[in-house]
């Protein structure tokens, strides 16, 4: 067992020695404790010899009690976080039972709420001596923060979903919600102000995943209404990922290997971009760090940008946004990104739906129809009123609503979902509807130029209007351009929201509910934005739409460059390409693949991209086919796709970029399926290439030998080296591609 597990066991056993007498001062809370599981030394080593990420950890989540009646602990077998419950309740331990590592280097108050305008800690303990280490001799003596709010009780169950999944479409076999242990740990005010004032720390641990969730609900029991000023959810003082002795800049320090996502993500379509809560800073408490300005970004703070500025009324429950926290046991990136995408598709399994799709020009039935019967001919499964077609989706005439209705009918019968465009911000509506700028008091200045306020009476109608115009044309997806992204509205006049300090959190609050609406009616989401633990299905993979203006070739060197970047943190089903089929900001002939029947190679270069990534593609045009060569082409593509769909939506190892210089490839791995790998080779050389290809098969669950096929050709065994590798000879044609699959020996 590695050292670092025997300190904090240690720290477990010692933590509250001296606390006999709770039994008799806290009867309710240490008779639930009793009941609990006694922590067990089988739960702490998930398995040396193997690795937890290929064959999961044996040991459920808990909750369990420790040696004393004071300690409680939430674990898995990959993770652990330790409890003290008295004299008040605060994380003493949080331990990476993988590594060995204690990461926990001081105590802080569970959250910190700002009431009224006076900042009160939730739980938390004084009295350590040095905030550079905890040991179980000073963790057994700390004290209880003076007016803080005092643990009263916990209880213990299972994570619960926060709304409804509606499953219409193929996806991952994924449970919802995810599998685990939730512990929520209860408090109430003590002062003359928050007495009245209950606050509950809920926790959530997953199986055979090192990432454990958090979020706060606050209770005004009082006769008067109360205002949440400012919330923060999590102060974690871990252990530094490096010191130095000199001042840096922010950018330049190494932080602790924690990533941290949350429901509260929006403006950007990545996990660093779209984080709007989660921030490393220094710790100045911590004095005998190495650094001598005490800059050291030690101390993780969730909590909001701006807000909430909650009006709590009397008997009301408020409730915080929601975040996870990933503890990773490598450094390596393509190890990070891994855990990264499985904790995504665990939180978010309605992002690993990847419906093949279509984006028709036209919102005339005829052509609509036309679209839809090649759409179904082909094995396409979804079409989409694209941006421009002419489709208003916030109408709300009867004569309207039934003509698309019919024409959606038509679709579903023919096996065909149909979705909608429907833009949101980087549109003015007016000077009573927009955002107001808080440095000029005027519309204008939005981070999207002009955009409406989803707390004005605009918004409010349009969320009605949207999500009518939904539900009675039987509509299936929505495509919505622009969801709220972050804009901070200064109006004191919209009814939404009171005026700057709630606006972002009160639009955020309608984005989730217009999402998790979305998710509850079985309503599939593209959004370019990060709203996926709110309901979101996918967002754009990243590429820059004047791209699709460049000659053909380069468009397919830059779309390859795409996938491979936007796929280390989020799943390659939860990235959409984008394929216009007719010309697109410009370019001319050299750009564009239409007439499609003259450009079969680029063509199917473009479907070998996506589908051969896993990845779906926004295939804009009037249609997808105009000559029986083109339509074969379409039909065989898909074909494959769907044969191999299921490891082609799996794990996405990133081996060779493109670069247009030499062959580029991404391989996927699974070792739960019968196809454990299978790798997509591109040579965008104008000369035929044979290379030796190195295949990374670690994660197909594959150690000393695989069976490995060329395309159709037979299965040949080939010895791995001590990494897990397969060299395999193969040979490509110019400006063209192969695959291989991967098969257990």
């Amino acid at each position: 067992m590695p050292r670092g597990i025997f300190l904090s066991l240690a720290l477990i056993v010692a933590a509250t020695a001296a606390s006999t007498s709770l039994a008799a001062e806290n009867p309710r809370w240490v008779k639930n404790w009793e009941r609990l599981p006694e922590l067990a030394d089988t739960s702490l080593n998930p398995g040396r010899n193997t690795d937890w990420y290929i064959r999961a950890a044996p040991t459920p989540s808990k909750v369990s009690r420790g040696s004393s009646n004071s300690i409680l602990v939430l674990h898995n077998g990959l993770v652990r976080r330790t409890f003290r419950l008295a004299p008040n309740a605060a994380t003493i331990g949080l331990d990476h039972l993988v590594t060995g590592e204690s990461l926990l280097r001081a105590v802080e108050p569970e959250a910190v709420l700002t009431l009224d305008g006076q900042s009160v800690p939730v739980g938390g303990l004084a009295g350590q001596p040095d905030r550079g280490y905890l040991t179980p001799a000073w963790a057994s003596q700390l004290t209880n923060l003076p007016g803080s709010f005092q643990f009263t009780g916990f209880t213990t169950g299972q994570p619960i979903a926060p709304f409804p999944w509606k499953r219409v479409r193929h996806a991952a076999n994924l449970p919802w919600p995810p599998h685990g242990a939730a512990l929520t740990l209860s408090f109430q005010g003590t002062t003359d102000t928050t007495q009245d004032a209950f606050v509950e720390v809920h926790y959530e641990i997953y199986d055979g995943l090192p990432v454990i969730g958090k979020w706060v609900t606050f209770r005004n029991g009082s006769t008067r209404p109360m205002r949440l000023d400012r919330l923060t959810t999590e102060r974690l003082a871990v252990v530094e990922a490096e010191s130095a002795v000199d001042e840096r800049s922010t950018i330049a320090w190494r932080t602790p290997a924690i990533t941290v996502l949350s429901d509260y993500m929006f403006k950007g379509m990545d996990i660093v971009t779209g984080n709007q809560v989660a921030r490393w800073t220094n710790d100045p408490a911590f004095t005998t760090q190495v650094s001598y300005e005490l800059k050291t970004p030690c101390l993780l703070v969730c909590e909001p940008p701006i807000g909430p500025s909650a009006s709590v009324a009397p008997g009301e429950t408020f409730t915080s946004f929601k975040s996870w926290f990933i503890y990773h046991d490598s450094s390596e990136r393509e190890r990070q990104g891994l855990l990264v995408r499985r904790t995504h598709r665990t939180l978010a399994p309605w992002s690993t739906e990847n419906p093949i799709m279509m984006h028709v020009r036209n919102s005339d039935t005829a052509r609509f129809r036309e679209a839809v019967d090649q759409c179904a001919d082909v094995g396409f499964e979804m079409i989409i009123y694209t941006f421009g077609s002419g489709l208003n989706a916030e109408s709300e005439d009867p004569a309207y609503l039934a003509r698309i209705q019919a024409d959606v009918d038509y679709a579903r019968g023919k096996g065909i979902e149909v979705g909608t465009y429907s833009l949101f911000s980087s549109r003015r509506i007016d000077d009573t509807n927009d955002v107001i700028n808080p440095k000029t008091g005027k519309t204008g200045g939005a981070i999207f130029g002009n955009a409406p306020c989803f707390g004005s009476h605009w918004g409010t109608n349009y969320f009605r209007k949207l999500t009518n115009f939904i539900a009675q044309t039987g509509l299936t997806l929505l495509e919505h351009d622009g969801p709220y992204p972050g804009d901070f509205c200064a109006s004191t006049h919209h009814p939404g929201h009171a005026g700057l300090e709630d606006s972002q959190w009160t639009q955020w609050r309608m984005s989730q509910q217009l999402y998790s609406w979305c998710r509850a009616n079985g309503v599939y989401i593209n959004q370019p934005d990060y709203y996926f633990f709110a309901g979101g299905n996918k967002t754009a993979m990243g590429y820059r739409e004047v791209n699709w203006s460049l000659p053909r070739a380069q468009q397919l060197i830059h779309a390859r460059q795409n996938i491979f970047d936007g796929t280390w943190t989020k799943p390659q089903t939860a990235g959409w390409m984008f394929v216009p089929l007719t010309e697109y900001h410009g370019g001319g002939p050299a750009a564009t693949i239409e007439p499609l029947r003259e450009h079969l190679p680029e063509y199917e270069a473009h479907l070998a991209n996506t589908l051969g990534a896993g990845v779906q593609a926004c295939w804009r045009g009037p249609r997808l086919y105009d000559a029986p060569e083109t339509r074969a082409l379409v039909r065989r593509w898909v074909d494959w796709f769907k044969q191999y769909r299921d490891i082609l939506e799996s794990d996405i190892l990133h081996v060779r970029r493109a670069d247009g210089r030499d062959i580029d490839y991404l391989v996927h791995v699974n070792p739960a399926l019968e196809h454990r790998a299978l790798a997509m080779i591109h040579n965008p050389l104008e000369i035929p290439v044979e290379r030796d290809v190195l295949l990374p098969l670690h994660y197909a669950g594959l150690t000393d030998a695989a069976r490995i096929r060329i395309e159709n050709g037979p299965l040949e065994r080939h010895a791995l080296d001590r990494e897990s590798r397969a060299l395999v000879r193969v040979k490509i044609p110019a400006q063209g591609r192969t695959w291989l699959v991967v098969e257990a020996p």
